[in-house]
């Protein structure tokens, strides 16, 4: 150990993975550095990997074991896999929250709904205003991005000036939010920056981004021509999109009903912190219900095809009243996140079975990126000249692409995965510590570790079935009557032409009477035996192993 003061990097979520972003940043002597913590967001769960999962939080043990030394939570902007899991991990850190206005009224009510002090939450103003925390000096500066007050962190030790990127890209008329301000970024290079910490989702996308300026246009046109009802989805976040959309409707006469809380609730709060001035007024779900239906547009929640959404029940029928139509017309104004294409095919194909036309980002121009594109980053390389680059905010490929790119232009850079601690400060950064991280599983409402087993068992029973035998054993260790079979998730009927049930039930009543009494008298032995008896049949009979649980009843003498 040294008593040399170092900057340690931690990505604990979000590095190797698109979601559930949490960074650690340290600064002071090894072992013993003071901490702030760079968002805590949330993955969502696939039923093929996580089956029953609610939320995938990070993995904050290391952090709790060391919450004595966090001096600020600091989140960049308010969707989701940034801020969503603030209000389950905040009890862990107990450490202020800072975050821009917008972000702050998502963040207290997250907080309030998991019963914590809002009051925790502190609104932070934009750059060149400053929150000191410890050995740290923290600046928002602003971003363009999807959501509005999208901030990149300024993070100033005596080691030097870190920019934490977050989400971003370079627009110069977003609609809604800040614009690119390239003087402000080259006053804040000015004084050199010693590591750029860089969001790498689009780097394999060569062309220079788009602005969203230069989808109005486009939008309105479309729902101009159209003949029957209107609906269009887009992320609930995206409050630009948002007013697109609504003043798209609005210019080609309709009225405008937004449909998903979460829309209604992102609207809100663009209200409340004065970045949305004059959205349309729209009308409830109930009133829209009187409209016909070529003066009526929905704008609903459901872009990634999120079974509870309300693009998913338009799909399956009637949501809240309203139905889709043959000669509707359906706009995916979003792209399909990796791992959504399945989920957001679904529904498109259930719409084209009513005969709605379905437009997404293939048929047109109709969505762009919140993301910087690779001309972007090096835009920003160019104007920051970092002396380290390290990727973060995209899966491996992502990273391993986004570093390659910064050496070739003369920036040390390497790619750290979750638990890597790299140090920054020294003669050359490089990986100092593995930290062991995994995540959480929110489920219902108990938190599960990924490792547990819970999740494991549970896909278990869903790809093999399970099978439930009861017996009963007396005081002298001996089996009453026989054994009793139910069947989960299996077919009724194997191979042979007999149920199942009944042949796993005759084999235990030949095998139970044959065990000695060490085996009887011992749960852990008998349901053993059970096991194989019950998967030997199931394998022959169905080519399935399934689960086997065995239920013992022992009757004590009087």
């Amino acid at each position: 150990m040294s008593d040399r003061n170092r900057l340690i990097y931690l990505p604990i979520g979000g590095a190797g993975e698109i979601g559930m972003n949490c960074y650690v940043y340290g600064y002071g002597p090894e072992g013993a550095e003071r901490l702030i913590v760079v968002d805590t967001g949330v993955a969502f769960p696939d039923m093929d990997g996580q089956p029953g999962v609610d939320l995938i939080l990070p993995d904050v043990e290391w952090l709790e074991d060391r919450k004595d030394r966090i001096d600020a939570i600091f989140i960049t902007h308010a969707h989701e896999d940034h801020v969503g899991a603030i209000g389950h991990l905040w009890s862990r850190l107990q450490a202020p929250v800072y975050c821009r206005r917008f972000t702050a009224i998502h963040a207290m009510r997250k907080m309030g709904e998991a019963g914590h002090n809002i009051e925790q939450v502190n609104v932070v103003e934009a750059y060149p205003a400053v929150v000191e925390a410890g050995p740290f000096r923290v600046q928002f500066a602003p971003v363009a991005h999807s959501i509005p007050e999208a901030s990149a962190l300024l993070i100033d030790t005596d080691a030097g000036r870190v920019v934490h990127s977050g989400d971003f890209k370079i627009d110069r008329d977003p609609i809604v939010g800040e614009a690119f301000d390239e003087g402000l970024w080259t006053e804040i290079a000015a004084d050199g920056v010693l590591a750029y910490i860089c969001d790498s989702t689009n780097v394999f996308s060569r062309h220079p981004g788009r602005s969203e300026s230069e989808l109005p246009d486009q939008i309105t046109d479309l729902v101009r021509n159209a003949k029957g009802m209107v609906v269009a989805t887009t992320f609930a976040s995206n409050i630009a999109r948002l007013q697109t959309l609504a003043d798209a409707g609005i210019a080609a006469g309709r009225s405008i009903c937004l449909m998903g809380r979460a829309m209604q609730r992102m609207v809100k709060a663009g209200t409340e912190a004065g970045i949305l001035t004059n959205f349309p007024t729209t009308v409830s779900s109930e009133d829209a219900l009187d409209i016909p239906r070529e003066s009526l547009m929905l704008i609903v929640t459901g872009s990634q095809g999120e079974r509870r959404a309300a693009s998913a029940s338009l799909s399956r029928g009637k949501y809240l009243g309203h139905e889709l139509k043959e000669g509707d017309l359906f706009l995916f104004s979003s792209k399909t996140i990796p791992g959504n294409e399945v989920s957001v095919g679904h529904i498109q194909n259930a719409m084209a079975e009513i005969g709605v036309e379905i437009i997404d980002e293939n048929s047109g121009f109709y969505h762009v990126s919140g993301h910087a594109n690779r001309p972007d980053l090096e835009m920003m390389h160019d104007i920051l000249k970092p002396q380290i680059l390290i990727p973060c905010h995209g899966e491996f490929r992502h990273l391993r692409e986004h570093a390659r790119l910064a050496m070739s232009k003369g920036m040390a850079s390497f790619v750290a995965a979750n638990g890597m601690m790299v140090e920054l400060s020294g003669n050359k950064p490089g990986v100092v510590e593995h930290i062991e991280v995994s995540r959480t599983y929110l489920d219902g409402e108990a938190y599960v570790g990924q490792f547990d087993g819970v999740i494991r068992e549970r896909m278990k029973m869903a790809l093999n079935g399970m099978v439930i035998v009861a017996v009963i054993v007396d005081e002298s260790d001996e089996v009453i009557e026989d054994a009793w079979v139910s069947l989960k998730g299996l077919p009724e009927v194997g191979s042979s032409g007999a149920p199942l049930q009944e042949l796993i039930e005759d084999q235990l009543s030949r095998m139970l009477p044959r065990l000695d009494a060490k085996v009887l008298d011992n749960d852990d032995k008998l349901e053993e035996a059970v096991k194989r008896v019950a998967r030997k049949i199931c394998v022959r009979e169905i080519g399935k192993k399934p689960e086997v649980t065995l239920l013992v009843s022992r009757l004590m003498a009087e």
